[in-house]
């Protein structure tokens, strides 16, 4: 095969490539934008949801507001694409994957399908975490701590910045055993040096969590408190997979 025709097979295969990440870039957004149909239609309804949390907590006869004209439309409505991207999130992963999937080998392809969905389901039982478990907890102590005199009345919009800042502060927390067997597998650190300095990463842990979270104890401990207890479940796992990965070689060098 001459220069010519392998450069002109090299430029045809990136422009296959090019085509296909059009064509699955093009897929997600369809799917996001079909999805987000509903969602904005019933984003009123997803804010009430959203607001629930802190509506519960509140003064009687106080109320959230809205500060600027728009805030009443736009605020919502934001909240319905954040759905609907939270919907789709699967299926846009999906597209990734078949994309990567083809140029994997076949054991990095078993390694990385749990890796996915694993990191799929740690994502949504962060934002639940937060939803269910946090807010309520942390509303609770915001709504009482203020001085005489001053009454409680959250923008909605403001509102809404701050728990899908929290929403996906607790989504990337619950990652940590991801990306601990990720770290362990691929050889960067090893797991005997993850138990050793489990003092460090408990520190940095609480200091993340302080920037993370809002200047209170409670909302702080809520996140560092899991985001260590999985940092353990992640050297587990890790131990388990390293030993089930070192008993497989014997039979793979024999085949």
């Amino acid at each position: 095969m001459s220069a010519d025709e392998r450069e002109q097979l090299a430029e045809g295969t990136l422009i296959s490539h090019l085509v296909e990440l059009r064509d699955r870039l093009l897929r997600a957004v369809i799917c996001i934008g079909i999805v987000f149909i509903p969602c904005a239609i019933y984003s009123n309804q997803l804010f009430t949801l959203v607001a629930t949390p802190l509506i519960q907590k509140m003064p009687a006869g106080t109320s959230m507001i809205a500060t600027s004209l728009v805030s009443p439309f736009l605020a919502p409505l934001k909240l319905g694409l954040f759905v609907a991207l939270f919907i789709s999130m699967p299926y846009v992963l999906y597209q990734a994957w078949a994309f990567v999937a083809p140029g994997l080998y076949k054991h990095e392809k078993r390694f990385a399908v749990p890796l996915v969905v694993s990191s799929i389901v740690l994502f949504y039982a962060g934002v639940a975490f937060a939803y269910f478990v946090v807010f309520p907890l942390m509303f609770a102590f915001f709504t009482t701590s203020a001085p005489a005199g001053v009454q409680m009345m959250t923008d909605m919009q403001n509102y809404l910045d701050f728990v899908l800042l929290l929403f996906f502060a607790f989504g990337i927390a619950f990652e940590i055993p991801v990306a601990t067997v990720l770290l362990a597998s691929t050889g960067m650190v090893s797991v005997d040096t993850m138990g050793k300095n489990r003092g460090y990463v408990l520190l940095g842990i609480f200091v993340v969590a302080a920037f993370l979270t809002p200047p209170d104890a409670i909302s702080q401990t809520m996140m560092a408190g899991p985001m260590y207890l999985l940092y353990e479940i992640g050297i587990l796992l890790s131990r388990f997979l390293l030993k089930k990965r070192a008993e497989s070689k014997p039979s793979d060098d024999e085949t």
